[in-house]
């Protein structure tokens, strides 16, 4: 994702608002995270002045600038102009840092887009019990919907993304996992998932009034009764929405945060269809990234699966502009 003030370079790889396509576990606040009751650990920059004195000095006396929002999964810290340090809030999350300091450094010169590649792993230490990643720094701001200048080329250029990642080999890559957030698991299947079967319905259910929720029962059903994947499963990003796509005078330029990076269903990453493209561009983009019909329902299902709100939900609560987005999403995936 990315953040920054008007006009300012954005660039690093962590969830921001439910633009990004991810559960709700979000401690917002502005670069640290307190103590809770979800088992998430205190971050702040005294805490990581310490870990890279201990752990990296020669980065030690660099300036350390907490981004101005920082994300769900992780903290992130501007480290100098050129770095990003990036901690897991949460055990659960801890297996991204593996993922990306194992893989990245490999897919990324297989892409046709920009990757922040780590440049060193932290190791727990000073009260700190996790993992950590040293990343590259990626230039560039949030891409959005309208700021795009061309959304057509925008939609072939992602689609190339999508289709170049899930051309490389997948042998050994990680299946759908719980630090994962089951990325690429059968649309529906009964695990900790946004996407469950159960999860879903209740959600929907809690919608009564809100929205046409026959029609969205209907969007649901119709995911879970396409067919499954039946080939070997591939790489996929898996929240290929708004906050984790950057763009350089409308033009997207890279693409961030690989922390549910997984090999299974590719369908997850026809999200941004619904979710960052114009309904102009949608079928440009299922043309370009080669989607069938039971793809393209998979797909749907997953994006409304994370265009929910549910009213009594805290990540909605705290913010009512994060309800407007999901309506918004909604209503384009009702749309088709």
């Amino acid at each position: 994702m990315s953040t920054g003030g008007a006009g300012k370079p954005f660039a690093y790889e962590e969830y921001e608002d439910h633009d990004d396509f991810e559960d709700h576990e979000d401690d917002e606040d502005h670069g640290d995270s307190g103590d809770g009751d979800d088992g998430d650990v205190r971050i702040d920059e005294p805490l990581v002045r310490r870990l890279l004195t201990a752990q990296f000095p020669e980065w030690a006396r660099l300036p350390i600038r907490p981004v101005p929002r920082s994300g769900m999964d992780n903290v992130t810290y501007r480290l100098g102009d050129d770095l990003t340090l990036r901690l897991p809030r949460y055990e659960r999350w801890v297996g991204q840092v593996e993922r990306e300091q194992r893989w990245l450094p490999w897919l990324a010169p297989q892409l046709p887009l920009a990757v922040s590649r780590p440049v060193a792993q932290g190791k727990p230490g000073e009260g700190y019990p996790f993992p950590w990643s040293v990343c590259r720094w990626l230039d560039g701001e949030p891409a959005t919907t309208d700021g795009l200048a061309d959304p057509r080329r925008t939609a072939v250029e992602l689609a190339e993304f999508v289709t170049a990642l899930r051309s490389i080999d997948a042998t050994g890559g990680p299946e759908p996992q719980w630090s994962n957030a089951f990325r690429g698991a059968r649309v529906g299947a009964e695990c900790d998932a946004l996407t469950a079967d159960s999860l879903v319905r209740a959600k929907i259910a809690k919608l009564r009034g809100m929205v046409d929720t026959d029609a969205v029962t209907a969007v649901w059903e119709e995911s879970l009764a396409a067919p499954a994947w039946d080939r070997p499963p591939v790489w996929l990003h898996g929240d290929l929405a708004t906050g984790n796509l950057l763009a350089v005078d409308g033009r997207l330029t890279a693409v961030i945060d690989f922390g549910t990076l997984a090999v299974g269903d590719p369908a997850c990453d026809l999200i941004p269809a619904w979710m960052f493209l114009p309904p102009t561009a949608r079928a440009t983009f299922r043309e370009a990234v080669g989607a069938d019909d039971a793809m393209w329902a998979r797909g749907r299902g997953i994006a409304l699966a994370g265009s929910l709100p549910v009213p009594d939900d805290p990540f909605f609560q705290q913010d009512p502009a994060r309800v407007t987005t999901a309506l918004r999403h909604l209503e384009g995936i009702l749309a088709g």
